[in-house]
């Protein structure tokens, strides 16, 4: 895929549009909150505030959208998909990651705003319902999973918390590993797509 402008929805302080610029996209970060489009301001990013559901760009203008855990956030999570649809150029990429499996809701979902979790089935729905093809879809987080579903069973609220350095580099070690193993068909934290727009 050659890079070109893209959009990173949901970007928070602007991590992965960093990620982005790195690889060669002229990226926009678009975040919901003051806060977190603050930050991405303050490291140099183009940045907008507006919601997934309503996305201020030009049809068919970006080779390249992402949006990391925004779906689960709506009721109406297909209006979101549409628009990344109808951002999308055509042969444009999206790249989209959410939550999986009720089976693990717990108060951190509640504490976090997610209004749900997905199956396989349900998140390529949405997807295809749409008007984008569905191109690959895989299980993340699938080491984690039974160390986040025993923390969550017990958690009051979100876990999202600052990790000791050892614990954080722990985690970050069986991410890492997990990229090289053959786990991606089993039951993860999160589940991520890869989609296209034909026309």
């Amino acid at each position: 895929m050659r890079p070109g402008r893209a959009l990173d929805i949901g970007a928070a302080g602007g991590g992965n549009t960093r990620v982005l610029w790195a690889y060669g996209w002229r990226p926009l970060a678009l975040e919901y909150s003051a806060a977190g489009a603050g930050v991405a301001r303050e490291r140099g990013l183009d940045v907008i505030r507006a919601d997934a559901r309503h996305l201020p760009v030009p049809s068919a203008s970006l080779g390249l959208v992402v949006a990391f855990d925004i779906l689960e956030h709506f009721d109406e999570d297909h209006l979101a998909a549409g628009e990344i649809r109808r951002a999308l150029r055509p042969g444009g990429t999206a790249l989209i990651a959410v939550p999986a499996d009720m089976r693990l809701w717990s108060a951190h979902d509640v504490a976090v705003g997610h209004v749900r979790r997905y199956d396989r089935a349900g998140l390529r729905a949405v997807v295809e319902k749409a008007g984008l093809v569905v191109d690959e879809l895989w299980s993340w987080n699938v080491l984690l999973r039974p160390v986040a579903a025993w923390r969550r069973r017990r958690s009051t609220g979100s876990d999202l918390d600052d990790l000791p350095p050892v614990v954080n580099l722990g985690l970050r070690t069986i991410i890492t590993a997990e990229r090289y193993l053959p786990v991606r068909a089993l039951p993860g934290v999160s589940l991520m797509l890869r989609a296209h727009r034909l026309s």
